[in-house]
């Protein structure tokens, strides 16, 4: 997706805290939501569990002095009646957000297509499969870990499988067990992975990388993967294969990713495996990336 801008799509309820408000949704019902959101609309929402990444990554445009090569939008199933509050907050907090889908309870994730978005992060799981499912970014944000203090980089944390790359190796090592994924893997060394659902996000990380000056890295990328030697060949000539740099790879052979993460300051990381993401998200800002083999109820 070539857009000469870094796009990504928001929930009102991974930009903020609508807690208590739905809770009146789920209690007394859209009326009462309606006239909830209606009394408040001038009182600031506070922020929520992606508002810390969201304001950073609109600050890049400052370092670039570029603005508008980072946009995020707002994609939302209130109405515009009662999104109001939301915009409100949105200027409140001094957020440069102005584009938003106000779908009134539909899915909202089809606006990513016109939108150009190359991610969509939201708390709603089943708007985040329907994006997955029509082949785009997407992950369920996590509540964000008491003590999360955000340091001066902004640290990307991803998961391989089914994440950057497609579930093609998982599915072998969910079929035949871990000595079938070696072998398969090995001999399958110089053959580029698939790119999973987070190949383009990535993508475009990496080419607004190259355009900051030198000395200034405001961005960092990582892998952090349970693969191990020999499976990790693979991966490094995929990575190669696509012309993409990771700046820093973990290849954990089975152990457990929270800590690791935490070495590394991750600020957002991505995971396919809901257990993975509920330990890291005790650590780091996580997002789980409902997709491939281990997400199918088929299987």
């Amino acid at each position: 997706m070539q857009t000469g801008k870094l796009v990504i799509g928001i929930s009102s309820s991974a930009l903020f805290d609508l807690e208590e408000s739905d809770r009146v949704f789920r209690e007394y019902g859209v009326s009462a939501y309606a006239d909830y959101q209606r009394e408040r609309e001038n009182e600031p929402l506070a922020p929520g569990d992606a508002f810390s990444l969201v304001q950073r990554l609109l600050h890049l445009n400052k370092i670039l002095d570029h603005p508008g090569r980072v946009e995020v939008i707002l994609l939302s199933r209130n109405t515009a009646d009662t999104g109001l509050r939301v915009f409100n907050s949105i200027e409140h907090h001094g957020l440069p957000i102005i584009r938003a889908a106000f779908t009134g309870g539909a899915s909202p994730y089809r606006y990513m297509y016109p939108f150009r978005c190359h991610l969509f992060l939201s708390t709603n799981a089943a708007d985040v499969r329907e994006a997955l499912a029509g082949g785009l970014a997407a992950a369920s944000i996590l509540r964000t870990p008491a003590g999360y203090q955000p340091g001066e980089t902004l640290h990307f944390a991803f998961d391989g499988d089914s994440v950057l790359f497609s579930d093609e190796a998982e599915r072998i090592y969910q079929k035949q067990g871990l000595a079938a994924f070696a072998s398969s893997e090995q001999q399958a060394a110089d053959e580029p992975l698939s790119g999973g659902p987070f190949k383009p996000f990535l993508a475009e990380l990496h080419q607004l990388q190259s355009e900051f000056p030198a000395g200034v890295m405001p961005i960092r990328t990582a892998l952090v993967t349970a693969r191990s030697a020999p499976a990790h060949a693979r991966v490094i000539k995929t990575l190669r294969a696509w012309n993409i740099r990771i700046d820093e790879s973990l290849f954990l052979g089975g152990m457990t990713k929270a800590e690791f993460l935490r070495a590394y300051g991750a600020d957002v990381f991505f995971d396919d495996q809901a257990e993975h993401c509920r330990l890291a998200s005790e650590i780091v800002p996580t997002g789980h990336v409902p997709h491939g083999v281990v997400n199918d109820p088929s299987e």
